[in-house]
């Protein structure tokens, strides 16, 4: 059955749909428990005192650094690692708080709950999205294959278990669990009846006002001075704004170790000695390997649209056999041949059937090549003496096209890899064959081919730049002197009399970061950072591609910020209450729209006669978002009285309120439309913010640092 054996394939990407949805837990929460104790492994943190193994931890990053290696067919980089390892380590952390919170609730994922879901002939079952599982005759579940689906998982260990467990039991525990969590907390979503009769009242009245406003920035920034002590003052006071996660801020040099000038001329000089010999070359394949060309050549007729080349449209041009350049590509000096051109097809439709020799996610060997091939020429032979190519594929392909009888559709130019592409577009339509790919031997036959577009074939010699054992031993000799002086002072003295540049890292590092700034990889540089002190300056450090050498600036520890770190935000906020504080002052104890007007040479202005003002307003408009404002304004010691100063989010106001009256009453209105917007927005809430106070709760420790 197709859905056991894609799973059987030893490392195949299980994708997290339809029939990976299929194979959850059922048996396997039984399975699970039996396939051995807990490790006994190292701690990399704890959540609530229960230990994260290293080894279940590193396992899980494992699977997913393998899956995208077999995605992109590189390994994933030391930043993308780090960035994985975050991920998964995430991951943990909410599956264990949350599965902890809904223990607490009763919430569970049961067995029976299972069977019920996979023995149900409802399109909502995963299984029945396997029609190698399906009754062909009545189109439900064949009960004896589903048993022997959930036989052969029972069965599944190591790398096979680790698989289906990642991709498949845990995501389908999560899913039927969050479901249950959050019908939870829609169903505890409450608007009573009171709170639903204040809210219509509230909304029903509107008021209109007369008010002037003076702008905090009526005063200049330099007239008001802020101490260190209101600093300190007001951080205490408000001190939810200004926690600060532990972590490092930083500076660095950087000396790069790329190519100088020098040895990119070294460089274009060799590739110009290669041209004359490249122009009289009659075998163009052998010569760019023999002087080992870092661009592979490609024998096929290749549209202009395909051809990554700044300079094609100068290449296209050449007569037959010239040579262009040298010209530098990315990293590259390159001379361009032209060899030839052609008029291929835009489009083509094929069929086909592959026998394959690997698998093509993990590569692992299915097939000798002398058998595949035997088979290859076996099923052509058979086919062009008459048999239904369709039924031929159906019975011998190892392609998913198999169903639809090898039928690929219509393809572009350069989508199949090289041999299968150069069969179908520049054969002719009807043309039958056998080719062998990476993948194995493909019966093919084209089908039709559609337009028709020039395409060329260009013998592409290219040097990489690289940089000099001389141009590293520079850069590298440079940071050395530099890193030195290892007082701070005297290291601001050496920069300012080489006239070199330092960076400073505007943003925090923490503990398990891998990238600092622009720099990608730099792991080693953040260990160094939390094990140094503040004002090390570090010894030099390859980091991409330059010497790194690091100062600490500053060392930063979970709580609150100190004055200097929390000056920025804390400054701006101490200057307008002080300018708050002067206006006030200045309009006296007795002000008035008229007098206040007169003060600051504002004008009076009224707003509110389009009923927009309610209690329940957000935005006034022409002043903003001013809760004090709306708070004064449904006051009822200010009605018909102009109100004390009010110290609001971008100025002073001195408001008065002219009246508040009640809307006229909308004969259309829905009266249960005001619970259904508010008992929405208590779920979309929840929904939001149910998470973060889980978090919040529980005591988590990362030792990860230790460890990466």
């Amino acid at each position: 059955m197709q859905i056991i054996q894609n799973i059987r394939e030893k490392g195949a990407p299980i994708t997290i749909a339809a029939i990976s949805l299929a194979l959850i837990a059922f048996i396997l929460m039984d399975a699970k428990q039996d396939k051995g104790g807990r490790s006994t492994s190292e701690s990399i943190g704890k959540i609530n005192d229960v230990n994260i193994e290293q080894s279940e931890f590193s396992k899980k990053v494992l699977i997913l650094e393998t899956q995208e290696e077999r995605q992109s067919g590189q390994r994933p980089s030391g930043t993308r690692s780090a960035q994985i390892r975050e991920q998964i380590w995430n991951q943990i952390v909410a599956e264990r708080v949350f599965y902890a919170e809904a223990a607490k609730l009763g919430i569970e994922f049961t067995s029976k709950e299972l069977d019920n879901i996979l023995k149900s002939d409802d399109p909502s079952n995963p299984l029945m999205q396997d029609k190698s599982i399906l009754n062909p005759e009545t189109g439900k579940l064949d009960m004896a294959k589903v048993s022997e689906a959930l036989t052969n998982i029972k069965k599944m260990k190591g790398e096979q278990w680790d698989m289906v467990n990642s991709q498949i039991i845990e995501p389908q525990k999560l899913t039927s669990t969050s479901t249950k969590y959050f019908a939870l907390l829609n169903a505890s979503a409450y608007y009573p009846t009171w709170m639903e009769e204040k809210d219509a009242k509230e909304n029903n009245f509107f008021a209109t006002i007369s008010y002037v406003q003076i702008p905090y920035q009526t005063i200049n920034d330099s007239a008001i001075k802020v101490t260190n002590a209101d600093l300190e003052t007001y951080i205490k006071k408000n001190k939810d704004l200004f926690k600060q996660e532990a972590g490092r801020m930083m500076s660095y040099i950087g000396f790069s170790q790329l190519a100088s000038p020098a040895d990119s001329a070294r460089t274009k000089g060799v590739v110009e000695g290669l041209k004359n010999e490249f122009l009289g070359e009659t075998n163009v394949k052998t010569f760019l390997a023999r002087n080992t060309s870092s661009i592979d050549f490609d024998t096929n007729y290749i549209p202009k649209s395909k051809l990554q080349s700044p300079y094609i449209d100068s290449i296209i041009k050449l007569p037959i056999g010239l040579v262009y350049g040298p010209y530098v590509d990315n990293k590259n000096y390159v001379i361009a041949r032209m060899l030839g051109s052609k008029m291929v097809p835009d489009s083509a439709n094929a069929k086909h059937i592959l026998i394959a020799t690997v698998n093509a996610q993990t590569g692992e060997q299915l097939l000798a090549d002398s058998v595949a091939k035997k088979r290859a020429d076996s099923i052509y032979f058979a086919i062009n003496s008459g048999a239904n190519f369709a039924l031929m594929a159906l019975q011998y392909s190892s392609d998913g096209s198999k169903e639809k009888g090898g039928d690929l559709g219509t393809f572009s130019y350069g989508t199949m890899v090289p041999e299968f592409n150069k069969f179908c577009f520049e054969k002719p339509a009807g043309s039958r064959g056998v080719v062998k790919t990476q993948f194995g031997y493909h019966i093919i036959e084209v089908m039709s081919q559609k337009g028709s577009s020039p395409a060329y074939k260009v013998g592409f010699m290219a040097k990489e730049i690289f940089a000099s054992e001389e141009t590293i031993n520079l850069a590298s000799n440079e940071a050395i002197k530099l890193s030195a002086e290892k007082d701070p002072k005297k290291l601001e003295a050496y920069l300012q009399a080489k006239g070199i540049s330092k960076i400073t890292v505007p943003t925090l590092i923490k503990e398990n970061d891998a990238q600092v700034g622009q720099m990608q990889d730099a792991r080693q540089l953040v260990r160094w950072l939390f094990e140094a002190q503040k004002d090390d300056i570090s010894d030099p450090m390859p980091v991409g591609d330059q010497f790194v050498v690091a100062i600490v600036d500053k060392i930063l520890k979970e709580g609150i910020q100190d004055i200097e770190t929390a000056r920025p935000l804390a400054e701006n906020a101490i200057r307008e209450e002080k300018k708050s504080e002067e206006i006030i002052a200045a309009l006296g104890t007795s002000a008035t729209l008229e007098s206040s007007s007169k003060k600051y040479t504002k004008e009076i202005l009224s707003v509110g006669q389009d009923s927009s003002i309610t209690f329940k307003s957000q935005i006034i408009n022409s002043i903003g978002n001013e809760p004090k404002l709306i708070g004064a304004i449904f006051n009822k010691e200010n009605l018909n009285k102009v109100s004390a100063p009010i110290s609001g989010k971008t100025g002073v106001y001195i408001i008065k309120v002219i009246g508040i009256a009640k809307k006229t009453a909308n004969p259309n209105e829905d009266k249960g439309q005001l619970k259904t917007q508010q008992t929405a927005a208590l779920r979309n809430r929840a929904a939001t913010n149910w998470f973060e106070g889980l978090r919040k709760k529980a005591t988590i420790k990362d030792n990860r640092s230790k460890f990466f």
